[in-house]
């Protein structure tokens, strides 16, 4: 049996954020077929350890987490600014992490090597004896320009370089990787490299059973939205749904409320609950959440990689309104799977449209829970990473 390595700028549980949710999911698919050990960074912050190596040890033969500190992480993005390397990619470099990658690699021996985003790729940049795989996720330079014409003067200065560098970074790296891969051909677009084309589109998948409709708890919400909510393009999205899009609504429906759910809201989203407007912070089950809405809505006017909260609410039956932008890298059909928008107003009424007739709404949810199914089950979407290490 073949011997993978993972390496995770992140580790894999719980499962509150993107990178984490492709992952968790990834390794489940790969450890059917070989033999998987991970190794993960951990944020100071973060709340993982002792479940998460229960957890994924169901997966992986071993488990390794190192820690991060804050020291190393200043000093080092303190480093990456003067090597002239993306600040991100310095926030998850480790002297003390490379060393025990080059312990497990000792020991492991594995005969393919995947990391996932080029927060990782420094760790493994001087290796030549085995092959090596870079799963970009997401086209990350894309994400940090269109952050640029939002943020503030100070913050602008640093995304603008950030965003030169994370371009030159993406480019450069692909050229270290036997095979690279992302989420979707729109973010496959995004990197600057003349053999993009080369990049294999990986999606991400939906676990279909686990996500399925439920028809037993009481609807306490109309209008649902959830992500991490410390994320920024998330954080710009649930303040103009709260502040703009249901306002509109409600000048035709004013008892509409909306729930903003998910992990770590910041005081700019804390500050947004009201009488009509719910943040719940933390959800142990989303499902549970999924099932009190009549409509989920993402109305994204910043987005990259693929939005997994859409395809969940969709494996649920629950209808979608979200943005042009947010379904480029789902490809659902408008009208037939989720209703798209592309301003305000069509949010709004696309809204008032699901919330006001149950037979066009309940159309909807059959279609988009139809259309993941067919598309988006994560072992049809890792079909493209497995031929890899076959």
């Amino acid at each position: 049996m073949k011997k993978i390595l993972v390496v995770v700028s992140r580790v894999p549980y719980p499962l509150e954020k993107g990178d984490k949710l492709r992952a968790f999911n990834q390794i489940k698919v790969l450890s059917t077929r070989y033999e998987v050990e991970l190794f993960a960074l951990d944020d100071p912050s973060a709340r993982s350890s002792t479940k998460a190596v229960e957890v994924l040890g169901e997966f992986c033969c071993n488990v390794e987490i190192v820690k991060l500190n804050w020291f190393s992480i200043y000093f080092n993005i303190f480093k990456a600014f003067f090597k002239g390397l993306p600040l991100q990619v310095g926030y998850f470099y480790s002297s003390k992490a490379q060393k025990k990658l080059k312990e497990r690699i000792a020991s492991f021996k594995p005969d393919h090597i995947y990391c996932q985003l080029v927060r990782t790729a420094e760790y493994v940049k001087d290796i030549e004896h085995i092959p090596l795989t870079l799963d970009y996720m997401d086209a990350l330079s894309k994400g940090i320009e269109r952050r640029i014409p939002k943020a503030t003067f100070f913050l602008k200065a640093i995304l603008e370089l950030e965003l030169k560098r994370l371009r030159a970074y993406e480019a450069e790296v692909f050229n270290r990787f036997v095979s690279t891969t992302i989420i979707s051909e729109q973010d496959r677009g995004h990197i600057e490299h003349e053999d993009a084309n080369a990049i294999r589109i990986v999606p991400n998948g939906v676990d279909t059973t686990f996500f399925s409709p439920s028809d037993t708890a009481e609807k306490k919400y109309d209008l649902m939205f959830a992500g991490n909510m410390s994320y920024p393009p998330n954080i710009e999205t649930a303040i103009y749904l709260a502040t703009e899009v249901l306002p509109l609504i409600q000048t035709q429906r004013p008892e509409t409320n909306l729930v903003i759910a998910g992990v770590s809201p910041v005081p700019q989203v804390k500050s947004l609950a009201s009488e009509h407007v719910t943040v719940t912070g933390w959800v142990e089950d989303m499902r549970v959440c999924y099932a009190q809405s009549r409509v989920f809505i993402a109305p994204m006017h910043i987005s990259i990689g693929m939005q997994n909260k859409i395809l969940e609410a969709m494996a649920m039956e629950l209808p979608c309104v979200c943005s042009v932008m947010a379904n480029n890298a789902i490809g659902a059909e408008h009208g037939r799977n989720v209703l798209l928008g592309k301003n305000t107003a069509e949010y709004a009424n696309s809204a008032l449209k699901l919330l006001d007739n149950s037979d066009t709404a309940a159309t909807l949810s059959k279609g988009g829970r139809d259309f993941v199914v067919s598309r988006y089950d994560w072992d049809t979407s890792s079909d493209e990473l497995m031929r890899i290490f076959a």
